[in-house]
């Protein structure tokens, strides 16, 4: 049975005109109900909308309604928090925060980002910095989508005389010659031209290709050597797309954006 456990604002306080708070629904999951429940009062102090969820039934609220966020306890002993966050990645990319009262591990926090939670945090966090947080969050996302509908209007991009289509998406080297690219690298490579220079960590790569199912062996690890093996084949020693240690790649050369 779905656990119903939804926050609303306290019967003796004045809401506010801006109720529910721009967040949106956000989701909170945990499977116990007395820490979720905690949670959730926090948001409604604040004026936010949120559900409460078991790890159980994750799947089922995003299939049924609209959720601008999601926050998600990977406490060990408790729900598969890592499993349910690989299952909200294959069909959503709704934000995720991922929160642990246990002493943060590297390697957790590390495989939590890779898997494509946009945040770690350990909890219990200050309810002001965890609405800071996912504001952030979602101010990122908006100014994504708004540079990437900006340069879908465009014609293309042109990189060390190498030349991308995107009406066609077809890419040509600096000889003319076609080069053929599947979709995952298709969509690398679009990325990588969005943000020229800027270091791109694995989770957004993952996210941008869709990949999710694919991270614990190294997927997008594999998928960028092949495109570097394609864009870098006609030119010995040029180094085109650079491993930035522990964060991802980048795309080290300028990047003109065509008409």
């Amino acid at each position: 049975m779905i656990d119903p456990s939804i926050a609303t604002p306290p019967v003796n306080r004045a809401l506010p005109l801006e109720w529910p708070c721009r967040l949106g629904r956000v989701l909170v999951v945990d499977d116990d109900r007395e820490a979720r429940d905690a949670v959730l009062a926090e948001l409604a102090d604040h004026q936010c909308h949120a559900v409460g969820s078991s790890g159980r039934d994750v799947q089922h609220h995003l299939q049924r309604s609209q959720f601008s966020l999601v926050i998600l306890d990977v406490r060990a002993g408790r729900i598969d928090g890592f499993g349910v966050l690989r299952r909200i990645r294959a069909h959503s990319d709704v934000p995720v925060i991922l929160t642990t009262r246990q002493q943060q591990d590297e390697v957790d926090r590390i495989l939590g980002l890779e898997l494509g939670a946009d945040e770690f945090s350990r909890d219990p966090l200050n309810p002001r910095e965890l609405l800071a947080r996912a504001h952030a969050i979602l101010r990122r996302q908006e100014v994504g989508r708004r540079q990437s509908a900006a340069v879908t209007a465009r014609g293309g991009y042109r990189f060390n005389g190498w030349e991308l289509r995107r009406c066609t998406r077809v890419l040509t080297n600096p000889a003319g010659e076609v080069v053929e690219l599947t979709k995952t690298e298709y969509a690398l490579l679009v990325a990588f031209l969005e943000a020229p220079r800027r270091p791109l960590s694995r989770a957004h790569l993952i996210r941008t290709t869709k990949a999710h199912e694919d991270v614990q062996d190294r997927s997008i690890d594999v998928q960028v050597l092949r495109l570097r093996r394609k864009i870098e084949a006609d030119r010995s020693g040029s180094r085109l797309i650079r491993t930035e240690r522990g964060i991802g790649y980048i795309l080290d050369v300028p990047v003109e954006i065509l008409f």
